[in-house]
């Protein structure tokens, strides 16, 4: 069982362990040892976003990683997803991604990347846990690392990102509200949005170590809608803290989530012939409207445990390449080995190009079910007691055969997640509303 990674990698606060300097050198360690596979020198590409606690994680991995042997090079703050491209583009043994994603400044976070590109599976992640435990195998001083900077590593990414668009199409006319959450593609996004010819009205791009996601980016849309309105903006689009994930606004300012985002592509190469598969993985927190929409289109919804993960490795064993998460990661595989923010932005933007229609015709794809989503700070192990287990069965079967009840643990945070779906919105927020309360009385309690 691992017990230090999580759905995505590690996450904590930062300065508390495990993110403290002595325990993030040894992790280091521990991570280099696991991929050192032969006698040559193993490279690693270590990226970050920009919270301050980067500079600290940088510095205590790396010099885990070079005691072992394996030559760092450092590219500072890119996406998530572009060192998942230059990871595998450039020959690396190793990448490692420093940061919490969506979580507020003080977390950080470690995602790693095998030399394929693709994020660890859970195997891998045991294996370099149980390496922890066991003496660090440290070089001779001959065999130490090196240690060096990409400067062009952004230049790479942006070049990529914009051979991804088909040839012929630009943003020309296009006025689109862009919010990078202070966060990582705070430099990128705007360039390659802006050298496509759109113009653009950028939000959160002054970065300073503390404000990433500070009421704004994917968790905090209503700013990005609320400027899209304001300025007569065609589109908006918001990023979370490292960029592999967005969400949408459309002229209104009203919010589109990633499941009509994967509905919008979905369609849209399942029309040019270039939907793999006829299905759409996603994880069991999409909405039943997105499986409607795609049923009645001939298309599958495939479901998968939560995590963008999880839904890559099952894309990749069965050959799909949609699919991703409502909360807006989205992986097209025949792209990137990750979810990728903008890369899906640049999909998005290109069919409006194309399209030349308002955004809300384009990205209002299908109706959803009213689905309510709850979260609540409390031991899952409530959630065996009786009087908890009597209020969710109530609460399945008033939910009826049309409807979802899912509960779960966060992977990521302290948290307990209750999502009802149903047909009636008072019902769900109803069945969702008691069964918090249930656990609340549980809690109260003292009850375990």
């Amino acid at each position: 069982m691992r017990t230090l990674f999580g759905t995505d990698g590690i996450r904590g606060r930062a300065n508390v362990a495990p993110f403290t300097p002595d325990v993030l050198t040894r992790l280091g360690q521990a991570i280099g040892s696991q991929f050192m596979r032969g006698d040559y020198r193993h490279k690693v590409i270590i990226g970050k976003d920009t919270r301050l606690s980067g500079y600290m994680v940088e510095s205590a991995l790396a010099a885990g990683l070079t005691s072992v042997g394996m030559d760092v090079t450092q590219v500072g703050p890119l996406p998530t997803p572009a060192i998942a491209m230059l990871t595998r583009s450039l020959g690396m043994d190793l990448g490692v991604m420093i940061s919490a994603s969506h979580n507020p400044f003080e977390d950080n976070g470690i995602k790693l990347f095998g030399p394929d590109g693709f994020k660890l599976s859970d195997e891998i992640e045991r294996a370099i846990e149980e390496r922890l435990l066991a003496p660090p195998a440290l070089v001779e001083s001959s065999a130490l690392g090196r240690m060096d900077h990409l400067f062009e590593a952004a230049d790479t990414y942006c070049a990529f990102m914009k051979a991804s668009v088909l040839p012929g199409v630009n943003f020309k006319g296009l006025r689109i509200v862009v919010d990078c959450a202070h966060g990582a593609a705070y430099k990128v996004a705007p360039r390659v949005l802006q050298e496509l010819g759109a113009e653009i009205i950028p939000l959160a791009v002054s970065p300073n170590g503390r404000n990433i996601n500070e009421g704004c980016g994917a968790t905090h849309p209503q700013l990005m809608g609320q400027t899209v309105k304001e300025t007569g903006a065609h589109a908006g689009i918001a990023f979370d803290g490292d960029a592999d994930r967005v969400v949408f606004a459309d002229e209104t300012g009203t919010v589109v989530d990633g499941d009509q985002i994967m509905a919008l592509i979905a369609t849209t190469l399942q029309a040019q012939g270039r939907l793999k598969g006829a299905a759409v993985v996603a994880t069991h927190m999409s909405n039943l409207g997105l499986e409607t929409y795609l049923a009645e289109r001939g298309l599958s919804l495939i479901r998968t445990s939560i995590g963008d993960r999880y839904v890559t490795e099952r894309m990749r064993a069965d050959g799909y390449n949609v699919g991703g998460e409502q909360s807006g990661h989205i992986i097209l595989s025949d792209y990137a080995t990750a979810g990728d923010g903008l890369l899906t932005a640049l999909h998005v933007l290109e069919t409006l190009a194309t399209q030349q229609k308002p955004a809300s015709q384009v990205l209002q794809v299908f109706k959803p079910l009213p689905q309510i989503l709850r979260n609540v700070r409390l031991c899952p192990s409530l959630l065996t007691h009786p009087e908890a287990e009597a209020v969710v069965a109530q609460a399945r079967t008033l939910l009826g055969t049309t409807g979802r009840l899912l509960i779960r643990p966060s992977g990521t945070e302290q948290l307990l997640r209750i999502m009802a779906e149903g047909s009636d919105e008072t019902t769900t927020r109803e069945v969702v509303d008691a069964i918090a309360d249930a656990l609340l009385l549980c809690a109260k309690q003292g009850v375990a």
